[in-house]
């Protein structure tokens, strides 16, 4: 069912946001159950869907290494492969189920709201910062991200971190939420006319879900390997 408005409420003289708080419990405890029932009786000689995680794991730590040092890859894998995994079914669920009542909706694609997304990058960009300072000390870490190639790029350094952090957060929140208001425009033309409005609708749903499941997976994919690409600018020194 669509809803018009997002489920909220009061805690501490502070407003949560209850539809992300669902939506986002619901892609969470959906990536886990995936992850346990295929990481169960894990064997030397993988089959079936030992195979398929396995895969899914090397998927994601083949981007890390198309950006960074091998050996650097390996301490950034567990979080590019869950990264993954949660992004890319978040972005799915909206496509499929929405669940809403009294247009109030409670359920959809968590990534759908900027707030997730942005919250999203910060989460990035604060591992990419956290990392250089690790690999290149402070003073190191600064000289790379904001004094090269010249002192005088600290301004114009400070203002493309910030853009990065918004394009990173904003790019999939568009893809994802343009696409759930497509659906919903198809969903009413469905039922403004008569059986054969509902057959066009039906058929164009059916057309754009299928394209919707590539573009979610797509920006699941854009945001690791930009994820992977911010860390690498931080812990690799430019010669």
């Amino acid at each position: 069912m669509d809803g018009e408005s997002i489920a909220t409420f009061q805690f501490l003289g502070l407003t949560f946001n209850t539809t992300n708080i669902i939506s986002g419990t619901v892609a969470a405890v959906i990536v886990f159950l995936v992850v346990f029932i295929m990481s169960r009786n894990l064997k030397l000689r993988p089959t079936g869907k030992q195979n398929a995680l396995e895969w899914m794991m090397d998927f994601t730590n083949g981007i890390l290494r198309g950006s960074m040092d091998a050996k650097k890859s390996t301490g950034f894998g567990l979080y590019a492969f869950t990264l993954f995994l949660f992004l890319f079914v978040s972005n799915e669920i909206g496509l499929f189920l929405q669940i809403g009542w009294n247009h109030v909706t409670y359920l959809r694609s968590p990534t759908a709201d900027p707030i997730v997304t942005l919250t999203f990058s910060l989460i990035t960009m604060m591992l990419a910062h956290y990392s250089g300072v690790s690999q290149l000390g402070f003073k190191g870490y600064f000289k790379n991200t904001y004094l090269t190639p010249f002192k005088v790029w600290l301004p114009i350094s400070i203002f493309t971190e910030f853009i990065d952090f918004l394009t990173l957060g904003l790019r999939i929140y568009g893809v994802i939420f343009a696409g759930e208001m497509l659906l919903k425009i198809i969903g009413g033309m469905a039922f403004s006319g008569g059986i054969l409005n509902m057959v066009v609708a039906i058929l164009l749903a059916l057309i754009w879900q299928a394209f919707s499941v590539f573009l979610g997976a797509i920006q699941a994919f854009v945001f690791v390997t930009l994820t992977s690409v911010y860390i690498s600018d931080k812990i690799e020194v430019e010669e």
